[in-house]
């Protein structure tokens, strides 16, 4: 397929511009929205043949965009990505329309990968890989985070912890920022 269309839906504009150069350089035609409100209108004009949609978008979900793309072109390889993987949003990512379902971080690699296993694979391993209690902690930390728009002071009431505290902890990881 000569130039294939991608479609990045992402709120991240940084990880969403890095991607999207990733893939104009392995010959996608690429278009980048970084909140779901302009996905109809790029469809009445852009039919993508894949798709990454993030699970979280803001205060928006991003399985509303997978309907909405699956809806289109029910042929759209549609990739979820989310750094708050669930079973339950797997499921739905999936009845939904999407192709695959990636946890962050993801590179593009993974993604074209993903874009590529359409048929399931009986065979997959079954074992359960542990988390390690330190990305536990960075999880809740960071949905809490999210869940009061990037408040440090609200988070740390949330949280049980002191500002400074929570603060030290952000500086260790990257904080994606709108």
């Amino acid at each position: 397929m000569a130039d294939p269309k991608l479609l990045i839906i992402e709120d991240d504009e940084g990880f969403s511009k890095t991607l999207s150069r990733s893939f104009e350089k392995r010959g996608y035609e690429v278009r980048v929205l970084n909140d779901p409100a302009g996905l109809a209108a790029l469809l009445e004009t852009f039919t993508p043949a894949f798709a990454v949609v993030d699970l979280r978008l803001g205060g928006a979900s991003g399985l509303t965009c997978v309907q909405a793309l699956h809806a289109h072109d029910a042929k759209t390889r549609i990739v979820v990505l989310t750094g708050f993987a669930s079973i339950s949003t797997a499921v739905e990512a999936i009845k939904l329309g999407a192709t695959n379902y990636l946890t962050k971080p993801s590179d593009s690699d993974d993604i074209e990968r993903a874009f590529d296993r359409v048929e399931g694979d009986a065979s997959a391993d079954l074992a359960v890989r542990p988390t390690s209690i330190k990305t536990l902690e960075w999880e809740h930390i960071h949905q809490t985070l999210a869940d009061v728009d990037f408040n440090v002071s609200a988070a740390a009431r949330r949280l049980g912890m002191h500002r400074r505290t929570l603060a030290r902890k952000l500086e260790k990881r990257h904080l994606p920022r709108d």
